[in-house]
């Protein structure tokens, strides 16, 4: 039994932002993104990131474990998004408004119509999607969110808006499947429990939780991510606090001190 804080990984982007919410940021850097990964010398099978956007990511794509494995990789990556805050018009592009056959994917990636192709949702905080591998994607500016994947790190980029990045038409074609986004869209309140993925649609499953000031349970969980929105209290006798995440292996004890709301990925 276990319970490990992860350690926080800061990554500087060019679309990332000085503001990053409740983490500190003294350099002012323009922090795409927050890590937590390990421990020190593991490589779970899921990375847990926080995302902050001033620009649109680049049109991207992950293969599936197949694919990722038929090219001498370890796996593909699937991923899922839970919006913490929007500005207002802000969306995400998930998969394309009309199915595209590899020459018309490749095509427009060059021509740089794929911008235009890509289905853009608007979002709100609380707006949820699953995105399964080959699902052509990007996340749009303005936009702080929880990103819960497979921990591979395997990114095709399509397009990426004339930044000088390199780009992976070869690759990213061959394991795109380029058609509209067909899960339904879903709204999960921070405020009520829900399951959110499970392992008969994704290679991990995530729930929210809610819990009341002076709650206390058992986790009960092979291997797991405890990941708290907000609120504070203790897991295995160690005082957790909102935008933690920990690894947990066995039978844990938490406890609220204040409200909170925890997402939960197990595998």
């Amino acid at each position: 039994m276990s319970a490990v804080r992860l350690e926080t990984k800061r990554v500087v982007k060019p679309w990332g932002r000085t503001d990053i919410g409740a983490f500190p940021n003294p350099a002012q850097e323009q922090v795409g993104e927050i890590w937590f990964d390990g421990p020190e010398g593991r490589h779970p099978p899921l990375l847990v990131k926080y995302i902050f956007t001033s620009e649109k990511l680049s049109i991207q794509v992950h293969p599936t474990d197949a694919q990722a494995q038929a090219a001498g990789l370890p796996g593909g990556k699937s991923e899922c998004w839970y919006i913490l805050d929007a500005q207002p018009g802000a969306t995400l592009g998930i998969g394309t408004s009309r199915r595209l056959d590899d020459d018309a994917l490749r095509a427009s990636a060059l021509d740089g119509t794929l911008e235009a192709l890509m289905d853009w949702k608007p979002v709100q905080p609380g707006s949820f999607f699953y995105i399964p591998a080959g699902t052509v994607h990007a996340i749009g500016a303005g936009v702080t969110l929880v990103e819960v994947q497979m921990n591979n790190d395997v990114t095709y980029r399509l397009f990426d808006y004339g930044r000088p990045r390199e780009l992976h038409l070869d690759a990213g074609v061959a394991v795109s499947d380029a058609r509209p986004y067909a899960l339904p869209e879903r709204v999960i309140p921070a405020d009520r429990d829900s399951s959110m993925l499970d392992r008969d649609t994704a290679p991990f499953a995530l729930d929210m939780r809610c819990w009341a000031a002076g709650h206390g349970q058992s986790l009960a969980i092979d291997q797991g991510w405890f990941i708290p929105l907000s609120g504070s209290g203790t897991i295995d006798g160690v005082p957790w606090r909102a935008h933690e995440c920990w690894l947990v292996e066995g039978d844990v004890a938490v406890t609220t001190s204040e409200a909170a709301s925890v997402l939960i990925a197990t595998m």
